[in-house]
């Protein structure tokens, strides 16, 4: 009987294709917006977490300035003996990294690239977790001494390379020129930058050759997780302070910044600004839920003779309910799948220009043609409901 049902539906809803097609256009767009919003917010809330993370899950970060005082990198800088001090001083840090970045042009076999070039140590990557695939690491020597030896992004490296051997080679960054050392693991682009677009090289290196000062302008802590990071963010800013002559009831002149905060409370914005946008984007599911309730009212109105005759051979009020019922949720249900399909593509298209990764969530998926269904159920009971209750006589009298 059920059966039987589907096909009436079926047939009722060809028999009026256009408007059939019509009729679910607001549910399209309420899945497809709704979908895709969902879809590209947890897209860039993994690659924002994932930015953020790849400067170590346990790690405090010093830059220059108040940041949020519009200061940060006009700050005054630190120097390595606060690199040292604070190795040496701070119950729980592992390690101490210095950095300084600047942008240089590297040129070689012809070719040329801007990028960003760092200086470090070798801790660096031990930090940052990014091994080295092809040739070596600094050695102590070469940092001590700060020889002209880089590391190549695996962006720089196709760039300047391509396919050849670049290990052994020389490329000149700015005026200097360097030996390649080693070749960095691919990265990926994060939100907001591309980690394989630089070139590494000894902290020392880069100061005397290339920004010309002892200037160092970010410190990555690198933290034992069994310490209280609170305690450990505490400790630094009252070395920092007494290392920088920061008299008493005066503001910090730097930023102490934790990965793991930072990571948190984007996820949890990002979060809340998808729902959002996936709550604006709801709205045209019940628009299109009400274009349902008035197409099949409408639908009631023209069959109303066919509905009498159907309930004059032994039709119940029931085959009636569960009939109309049937052509909502198919109208609904097609809807969702044509909306699921058409978001799919959108965020297969537009996750790359965004630089995050797409990836399909099953999950959300099946709940989109869910929401739809039930926007058909909920939208399609009361002309349901009204086609059922027709009386058999009234009906076979209307013209």
């Amino acid at each position: 009987m059920m059966w039987t049902a589907v096909a009436m539906a079926l047939e009722a809803l060809r028999r009026h294709l256009l408007r059939s097609v019509l009729t679910v256009l607001g549910l399209v767009i309420g899945v497809w917006s709704v979908v895709t919003m969902v879809t590209l917010g947890n897209a860039t809330t993994v690659a924002i977490t994932a930015s953020i993370s790849a400067l170590g899950s346990d790690t405090l970060t010093l830059m220059p300035g108040q940041t949020v005082r519009g200061g940060g990198a006009g700050g005054r800088p630190f120097s390595l003996d606060d690199v040292a001090a604070i190795a040496a001083e701070i119950a729980g840090v592992r390690l101490a990294v210095p950095q300084v970045t600047t942008q240089r042009t590297v040129v070689a076999n012809a070719s040329d690239w801007k990028t960003s070039v760092t200086g470090t140590t070798g801790a660096y990557l031990d930090v940052q977790q990014w091994p080295v695939t092809a040739g070596r690491r600094f050695t102590a020597e070469e940092e001590d001494s700060g020889s002209a030896v880089c590391l190549l992004g695996d962006t720089v490296r196709q760039r300047l390379f391509g396919d050849l051997a670049f290990v052994g080679g020389l490329i000149r960054v700015g005026k200097v020129s360097c030996t390649i050392v080693g070749g960095l693991k691919p990265r990926g682009q994060g939100f907001g930058n591309n980690p394989d677009d630089s070139v590494l090289m000894p902290i020392g290196a880069v100061q005397r050759r290339l920004t010309g000062s002892r200037d160092v302008s970010t410190i990555v802590v690198a933290y034992d997780n069994r310490y209280d990071p609170e305690r450990i963010k505490e400790d630094l800013r009252r070395l920092m302070r007494d290392r920088r002559y920061i008299d008493a009831g005066t503001d910090d002149d730097f930023s102490i910044f934790d990965a793991r905060q930072i990571a948190d409370t984007v996820s949890s914005t990002t979060a809340m600004l998808t729902a959002l946008l996936a709550a604006v984007a709801a709205v045209s599911l019940i628009v299109g839920g009400i274009g349902i309730m008035n197409i099949m009212l409408v639908s009631v109105t023209e069959r109303t003779r066919e509905i009498g005759i159907r309930l004059a051979v032994g039709a119940t009020a029931r085959d009636v309910l569960v009939q109309f019922l049937i052509e909502a949720v198919v109208l609904s249900a097609f809807g969702g799948l044509v909306g699921l399909a058409l978001a799919t593509a959108t965020t297969a298209l537009v996750a790359p220009l965004m630089g995050v990764t797409f990836a399909f969530d099953p999950f959300i998926s099946i709940l989109a043609v869910a929401l739809s269904g039930s926007v058909g159920i909920l939208f399609g009971y009361v002309p349901a409901k009204r086609a059922a209750a027709l009386d058999p006589i009234q009906a076979l009298r209307h013209e």
